[in-house]
């Protein structure tokens, strides 16, 4: 079993392991040059862009699907994406946990996805929990979403929201932490 499927098993891993060492910082040098390799384009050179993400992202950049750079994506091996997916400059990726993005997502400038965690008591050790964007879930600018998060099909979540718990379907969020405000449709 490879450190990424034994961390998405729930096991928590030192960072100095050489296994994660090799693994982990394998995929993220990879994913730093290319990220700066598309950050570093000229916006108007769109073609260019989407195939230096089809290449960061396994060929998922399809149907629609755009990150407006400049972007970060860590481990875009950690990373499931839908048809329709768009999220807007400054979009902060760490996904060392799993994320999977559905079909029609739609997110703000610089939000930040985040799945992973330390132990408190051993900061050199990792945790992770994956984080699930349903279907055409819009999430504002300047959200940041936690580790083991879902968002509900439908969902908006209001802009500069925290996001520690998961929202249902359709839900209207906002707030630090996020909190339903209303239900939609």
């Amino acid at each position: 079993m490879n450190v990424f499927e034994r961390l998405h098993q729930g096991e928590a891993i030192d960072i100095r392991d050489n296994d994660y060492q090799r693994e982990v910082h394998g995929e993220m040098d990879r994913c730093r040059e290319l990220c700066f390799r598309i950050n570093s384009t000229s916006p108007t050179d769109r073609e260019t862009i989407l195939e230096l993400e089809n290449e960061l992202c396994g060929g998922q950049m399809r149907d629609g699907t755009f990150f407006t750079p400049p972007f970060q994506v860590d481990l875009a091996n950690c990373l499931k994406l839908g048809k329709n997916v768009f999220a807007n400059h400054g979009l902060t990726v760490m996904s060392l946990g799993g994320i999977e993005i559905e079909d029609g997502v739609m997110m703000g400038p610089e939000v930040g996805l985040f799945t992973v965690n330390h132990e408190p008591e051993h900061i050199r050790v990792v945790m992770t929990k994956k984080i699930h964007i349903k279907k055409n879930a819009w999430i504002g600018a300047r959200v940041n979403i936690l580790p083991g998060v879902t968002i509900g099909e439908n969902a908006i979540v209001g802009t500069g929201s925290i996001v520690t718990k998961d929202i249902p379907d359709n839900a209207v969020a906002v707030g630090n932490p996020a909190r339903v405000v209303k239900f939609i449709k």
